[in-house]
């Protein structure tokens, strides 16, 4: 926002005040040392240019005063140097003293080179841009810890964001653990039983082994609809998991409930509702979430969706073609900073629930 106003007032300035080439060329070098000064600044990165940029600065406004002149040429550092300032890590006051001071003085150092009047060279080339730059550098202190402020928050929110999707895969490697872990220790309670009964009666051995079998084809298949995020799910829980895990992200949640959601569809509703939420603390910048269910549907709207080509996203992928091999069609929008996903069945239930 800020970036076309400072190029478009540096811009002036030196349609303005440069009467020569040579001069348009001195104030466009502060002109342009401001703007990428500023640029990095924006980016949270101008320890990589502050001194380069400083100095060129600088150095435009010793030319100005003395070769060429012009009394605008402090635009430049009065830029760089209170983007520069508040940043350091120490001494941030002495510091602001110095580049105030250093514009005073070069500015003062117009006597010895011209005739002009001394009250209007003191007002041009010393209080003017002294005064700028000491105004903009303590401005910019207070803006300073604002912007610190608001980038812990950012920080503490992706913290939260990412505990959040710690706390769904702890959930999911519980429900492995639920499946697996039962399956294993009957597997070897039954193993070690068929081992003492091998020579005295075959009969039962056979019977546990085909119990193992059939008990490990069994969990072969839950792992499996897991892995899918098709074992059945209680929409009702998903919906309290989803409002606890964006709450503690930080998200402000909203659900409106149209109509009493059809049983048949409530598996495959609470899979796409695992799925967008899993999505939207991974991938977005959400502040607001909207949920809204109706009797075959779910739609889940959310702000914070980064300007960019709408991503791949594998789960929810997967569940597109299962909800359409169910009879029902998944949608998938992003449109102005805003991201949709909504599952609906119009017959009412799924094909797979007949």
């Amino acid at each position: 926002m800020f970036l076309p106003l400072l190029a478009t007032v540096g811009a002036l300035l030196v349609v303005t005040d440069a009467r020569t080439w040579w001069q348009a060329v001195v104030l466009a070098l502060g002109v342009v040392a401001a703007l990428v000064a500023f640029v990095w600044w924006a980016a949270r990165d101008l320890s990589r240019v502050a001194l380069p940029c400083l100095i060129v600065t600088a150095a435009v406004w010793a030319l100005g005063v003395l070769v060429t002149g012009n009394d605008t040429a402090f635009y430049g550092i009065s830029i760089v140097g209170p983007l520069t300032i508040p940043q350091l890590p120490r001494h941030r006051g002495w510091a602001a003293l110095g580049v105030t001071a250093y514009v005073a003085a070069t500015g003062a150092a117009r006597l010895l080179v011209t005739e002009e009047h001394l009250s209007g060279v003191l007002i041009a080339y010393v209080i003017v841009p002294a005064g700028v730059t000491a105004v903009l550098t303590g401005l910019m202190f207070p803006n300073q810890r604002f912007y610190g402020l608001v980038a812990e928050l950012e920080e503490a929110r992706e913290r939260e964001a990412e505990l959040a999707v710690i706390r769904e895969r702890m959930r999911f490697a519980s429900d492995l653990h639920d499946i697996q872990g039962h399956t294993l220790h009957v597997v070897k309670l039954k193993i070690t039983l068929a081992q003492r009964l091998l020579h005295s009666d075959a009969e039962r051995v056979e019977q546990e082994l085909r119990e193992v079998h059939t008990l490990v084809s069994d969990t072969i298949n839950q792992t499996k609809e897991l892995a899918y995020a098709q074992r059945r799910l209680n929409l009702s829980a998903e919906l309290e998991n989803a409002k606890n895990l964006f709450e503690a992200a930080g998200i402000r949640v909203r659900v409106d409930r149209e109509a009493e959601v059809d049983a048949h569809v409530g598996e495959l509703l609470g899979q796409v509702l695992r799925e967008t939420t899993t999505n939207i603390l991974r991938h977005a910048q959400a502040g607001q979430v909207r949920i809204t269910l109706s009797e075959s549907g779910i739609a889940i709207v959310n702000d914070g969706a980064r300007e960019a080509p709408l991503p791949e996203l594998r789960g929810l992928a997967t569940l597109r073609e299962r909800v359409a091999g169910n009879g029902g069609e998944l949608t998938v929008e992003q449109k102005d900073g805003r991201f949709l996903t909504a599952a609906a069945f119009p017959h009412g239930r799924s094909d797979a629930a007949r």
